[in-house]
């Protein structure tokens, strides 16, 4: 007989529940890779919308000795109206501030409605309406729209229906993993982030120059595909799949039976006939372990049925929480705290995701693909941050002070930035990967293991639908600070791209301010707490 290869080895070696979480972590994974996906695009094509018209009359000549008819006509001022004015850059700040704006907004309503719907069904929804208001963006460039309200309207309308995206993956993802290496995981996990700003700015950048309108078109489709595929496979807790297999292993339906109710419905005894014989199975849940068993026993002949309940043990399942309320979760110790440093912290890491290419492009003087497949650097110093943030806080059991090293390190590095970008291809690509993992470290740690391990506090009592909400509100109030970043850097860069600079650098000393009362906190504890090895969270 023929051994068994080591790959089939190795499938075999994990257990049902292991299979679903790895299931659940990919699939959770690929779903918000999406979402930043459909988001990137705008920061690329704003190079585009605003072009630099030095060789208008060289591109024109070219064009019309093309003779291609499908192409649009090729205006003398080569910009897209109505960006093409003197105020563009505010201009494109405005469609930034009303898609943050609008996500920031959305975001506290987003987490109160999340408690209490599916968030299957919830984050399909808003899956797909991403998807559509994403292709209406493009669809401007394919019939010649030229009106600045149009492209507001979309950016609200699409702001308002992303915010369904974070509090649901949050709370699917802690709702299958737990405290244990909390930081790790969803250190590697967040780098949905960047591996979708990544993926969004090369697609976008592979249309830019030839047709804009593909650069949104094309991650509207992805999003709304990867919406499909949320609703036929996302598994929202482990506690559904125990359901659908405690089903499974009733009494099956051709095998006569009768069954009666235990107390409020709780526990069902099954009366099954076969051979002549009864069988009882009492059928009952354990609230503590969450084992589900099945006792049997044989009673009386079919004709003289007498089933005894005294021994029949109903074990009450504890009542079902309620979702907590705004207030209630903004006094959950800490919420207030890290929601405010979320804010600054994330003006810093969004300023970078709206303006970044825009910037090489005038700072490094590359042209738009070019300046959009170099800013994904940022993104990969991103990814190497939050990993990096969630193994140091996992060790030291000490979350804002990890976060607080970080933004003290990230603010002379973005100073550094500012004066190095000019000098060269080389020292512009090291500190791209160092600014991104200094600024998003923080950010990625905040929005994952910091809201999960808040959403899950002691003070709540096991109160489990408290997740969705206190997520909502730290990324809610840090989507306030999104919004005011690349708003602020429109209205800064007309006096030269410094004033940016220094905006971001204080951004991120404030952010570490309102982290000090924690940091001092942990630092004067006894010592520190390492999480232990990971446990299914189960409540």
């Amino acid at each position: 007989m023929a051994s068994v290869p080591p790959g089939i080895r190795l499938l075999v070696s994990f257990d049902r529940d292991q299979w679903y979480r790895a299931l659940t972590f990919i699939l959770t994974f690929l779903l918000y890779t999406s979402f930043h996906l459909s988001r990137k695009p705008i920061s690329i094509v704003k190079s585009e919308l605003h072009r630099n018209c030095s060789s208008v009359s060289e591109l024109a000549t070219m064009a019309s000795s093309s003779q291609q008819p499908s192409l649009p006509p090729l205006h003398t001022d080569c910009s897209w109206k109505p960006f093409d004015k003197r105020n563009y850059k505010q201009l494109l700040g405005t469609m930034d501030y009303s898609f943050l704006c609008a996500y920031a907004v959305g975001m506290y309503l987003s987490g109160i409605i999340g408690e209490r719907v599916p968030i299957r069904l919830y984050l399909t929804v808003g899956m797909l309406t991403s998807g559509l208001f994403t292709c209406l963006f493009g669809l401007g460039y394919v019939y010649n729209i030229h009106n600045l309200g149009f492209y507001i309207f979309v950016q609200v309308a699409n702001g308002l229906v992303q915010t369904t995206g974070w509090p649901s993956v949050v709370t699917c993802i802690s709702n299958w993993f737990g405290k244990g290496r909390r930081g790790l995981i969803m250190g590697l996990w967040n780098s949905h982030t960047s591996v979708g700003n990544i993926l969004g700015s090369l697609i976008a950048g592979s249309f830019v120059s030839s047709n804009w309108g593909l650069s949104f078109i094309v991650p509207g489709l992805i999003i709304a595909v990867m919406g499909i595929v949320c609703f036929f496979f996302l598994i929202e807790h482990p506690n559904d799949l125990k359901s659908m297999y405690a089903q499974n292993s009733s009494p099956r339906k051709n095998v006569p039976t009768k069954s009666w109710n235990g107390v409020n419905g709780e526990t069902e005894v099954y009366l099954q006939y076969k051979d002549n014989k009864t069988q009882v199975y009492y059928y009952y849940e354990d609230s503590v372990t969450n084992r589900k068993s099945y006792d049997t026993e044989l009673l009386l002949p079919r004709d003289s049925v007498c089933v005894p309940m005294q021994p029949v043990v109903v074990v009450k399942r504890e009542v079902e929480p309620t979702a907590i309320s705004f207030m209630g979760a903004l006094r959950i110790p800490g919420v207030i705290e890290f929601s405010l440093s979320l804010l600054f912290a994330k003006l810093v890491s969004y300023t970078f995701l709206f303006w970044l290419p825009l910037y090489m492009t005038k700072a490094a003087h590359l042209d738009a693909k070019k300046a959009g497949d170099l800013s994904t650097l940022f993104d990969v110093g991103g990814i190497v941050g939050g990993i990096l943030a969630g193994v140091i806080s996992d060790k030291l059991g000490k979350r804002a002070t990890t976060c607080a090293v970080m933004l003290l390190l990230a603010a002379p590095t973005l100073y550094g930035f500012s004066m190095i970008s000019e000098f060269g291809l080389g020292p512009t690509v090291g500190m791209l990967l160092v600014c991104g993992c200094l600024v998003n470290g923080p950010y990625s740690l905040i929005t994952t293991a910091v809201s999960a391990d808040l959403g899950t506090h002691k003070s709540l009592k096991g109160n489990a639908r408290a997740l969705s909400t206190v997520t909502a509100i730290i990324d809610g109030t840090g989507s306030v600070g999104a919004a005011l970043g690349p708003l602020l850097a429109g209205l800064l860069s007309a006096g030269g791209w410094d004033q940016v600079f220094y905006m971001l650098m204080a951004s991120d000393f404030l952010a570490l301010l309102l982290l000090l009362r924690l940091v001092t906190k942990e630092l004067t504890s006894n010592k520190s707490h390492p999480i232990s090895a990971v446990e299914l969270k189960e409540h």
